[in-house]
Formats: structure tokens, C-alpha cells, sequence
């Protein structure tokens, strides 16, 4: 029987584009600093000057919907 695990890629249907690559680069920083909370969180990626898609801070309702627009 094979081993189960969870492949972090698994939703994906090719390579991360650069954004996805910036993203999970800061998202990765910002839990590393011990930041789990979606405030938090949203505070760390504007403190580290990386802005929602649409080139405006991020906020939980730009955050929630990039989110899911990723894991489709």
C-alpha cells in the first residue's frame, strides 16, 4: 500500500508564475515569524510591500478571495 501524504502542489495544473513564487516566498516569511492569524498575516504582507493583485493593500476580503481564486 503506498504511503500517504499530502503533496503541497497538488491543485496546481502547471508552475508557479513569479507572483505565486513572491507570494508563497512572504507567506512562508510571515509564518515563520510566528504570524497564523489572518490579521497578522495581512500585516505582514503589506509591511513587506507586497500588494494585493490589483495593486492595492491587502485587507481579509482581497486575502480570502486571492486564497480561493489560487486553489481553484
Amino acid at each position: 500500500m503506498p504511503e500517504q501524504y499530502l503533496d503541497a502542489n497538488q491543485s496546481r495544473v502547471g508552475p508557479a508564475n513569479p507572483y505565486e513564487l513572491k507570494l508563497a516566498g512572504a507567506l512562508s516569511e510571515i509564518f515563520a515569524s510566528g504570524s497564523h492569524e489572518l490579521p497578522a498575516i495581512i500585516s505582514g504582507l503589506n509591511n513587506l510591500g507586497l500588494n494585493a493583485p490589483d495593486g492595492e493593500p491587502w485587507d481579509e476580503t482581497r486575502f480570502r478571495s486571492e486564497m480561493r481564486r489560487l486553489g481553484e
